[in-house]
């Protein structure tokens, strides 16, 4: 991406930052057995609002990058690793569509979507968050990604392209207005050196925060039995 955008690296950690909060509260819960539900305020305010700034920071990201598709199957392809991972793990709430696999398909859907003009991008954006098809139904998990389910479905992790696509949209909306430049909007810098490295190691951090977290809480489980 070249020179980076400091106000994106500090979305991008805040995302992660608001993330790690969430699944270590949901850990806390599901494998620690404290009293805390993660699906009422503020946890749960806290979970989404981490995972519509993925999104949206990333539409902005797949207008600066030149190797959307490389980045979307890289993205998606760990996606599937965590699948194979959680179905082994937790057979009955396995992730089939989940935030990662939702920004692979979007990057690799971008340079679609960046080509469409600013006007239909918004209508799009409205018509997908608008969500024509909630509470449809089908007889299989093959629609998962639109965002039809079916009777019984349970995840622990699941971000259909239908509604959520919007927010992506609405990152690519921010990039052909605001940052086709390539520079901050701002006329100051907030650079930090620190969160622009965690912003650059985003992806992995997502991908080990979760064993080490459930590292710690079982060796705090250990020693306090």
């Amino acid at each position: 991406m070249g020179k980076r955008i400091w106000e994106i690296d500090f979305l991008r950690f805040l995302a992660i930052t608001l993330m790690v909060i969430f699944h270590f509260v949901y850990d806390l819960k599901e494998f620690a057995n404290i009293d805390i539900d993660y699906n009422l305020s503020p946890w749960k305010e806290v979970g989404k609002t981490a995972a519509l700034l993925f999104m949206f920071v990333s539409g902005i990201s797949s207008g600066l990058s030149k190797e959307n598709y490389k980045r979307g199957v890289k993205v998606f392809l760990w996606g599937m690793v965590i699948t194979i991972v959680t179905y082994i793990l937790f057979p009955q709430n396995y992730v089939r569509f989940g935030i990662l696999h939702f920004l692979g398909i979007s990057m690799l859907i971008s340079p679609f979507l960046l080509k469409i003009n600013n006007f239909l991008l918004v209508v799009l954006a409205g018509v997908i968050a608008y969500n024509p098809i909630k509470g449809v139904l089908w007889e299989n998990g093959l629609l998962l990604p639109l965002g039809v389910m079916y009777r019984g479905y349970s995840s622990m992790d699941y971000y259909p392209l239908i509604p959520y696509l919007a927010y992506f949209i609405l990152g690519i909306l921010a990039y052909k207005i605001y940052y086709y430049r390539k520079k901050s909007i701002f006329p100051f810098s907030l650079h930090n050196s620190l969160i622009s490295l965690i912003s650059q190691k985003s992806l992995w951090i997502y991908l080990i925060h979760q064993p080490v977290l459930l590292a710690g809480i079982y060796i705090v489980k250990f020693f306090i039995k």
